[in-house]
């Protein structure tokens, strides 16, 4: 019996009624349809100080970057909702991924990294949909040994896509979402179960 595939989804906003997070679990649940086991977490439970090499060298790596950090690594995807902030990522979730990639004792370098597979989105209330921050957060993933895979969405005018139970309004948007999320799953059923880690 093959083991089922999972994904850990996260998003790069605090903002508790974030664009991000709404289409985060749109995603979500377009994965699970597919066949994966998702795990949603929101960064705003899991704060964390600006990455400090002083302070890494004097306190180690902070509780809830540990926790971030294991459970990338007990996940085979990441299903990333990057908010675009100035043409670019958001610092909250650039400041996540360097405290996920600092090694400790004995693990290999980019443990919550490297060989993972990922798929991005992004929601906007503008014309672009937050597309600029995932071409910047796209490479930095790839530069970390992430597979990204080739689908992505970037959702414009994000303020008109849902209606007031948090659904995606327009069948097309949602296929949109679906063909990103069902190739993250696809690539992972196949590339995982012999490498999961237990």
């Amino acid at each position: 019996m093959t083991a089922e595939t999972k994904i850990l989804a996260f998003g790069g906003s605090l903002r508790a009624a974030s664009w991000n997070y709404k289409i985060l679990e749109v995603a979500a649940q377009a994965a699970r349809r597919a066949g994966a086991s998702v795990t949603c977490v929101h960064l705003r439970d899991l704060p964390m100080p600006l990455y400090s090499e002083e302070l890494e060298r004097e306190q180690g790596l902070p509780e809830n970057a540990r926790r971030l950090k294991q459970l990338m690594i007990e996940h085979d995807g990441l299903l990333i909702a990057s908010p675009e902030y100035n043409s670019s990522v958001s610092g909250v979730l650039k400041n996540a991924i360097d405290w996920a990639s600092r090694r400790e004792g004995n693990e290999p370098g980019l443990a919550a990294f490297a060989g993972k597979t990922a798929a991005l989105i992004s929601a906007s209330t503008g014309a672009l949909g937050g597309l600029r921050g995932l071409v910047h957060l796209r490479a930095i993933l790839g530069n970390m040994q992430v597979m990204v895979v080739p689908r992505q969405y970037a959702m414009p005018q994000a303020d008109r896509q849902f209606d007031q139970n948090g659904q995606i309004i327009d069948h097309p948007v949602l296929e949109k979402i679906e063909a990103c999320t069902g190739q993250l799953v696809d690539v992972c059923k196949k590339l995982y179960p012999a490498n999961r880690n237990k």
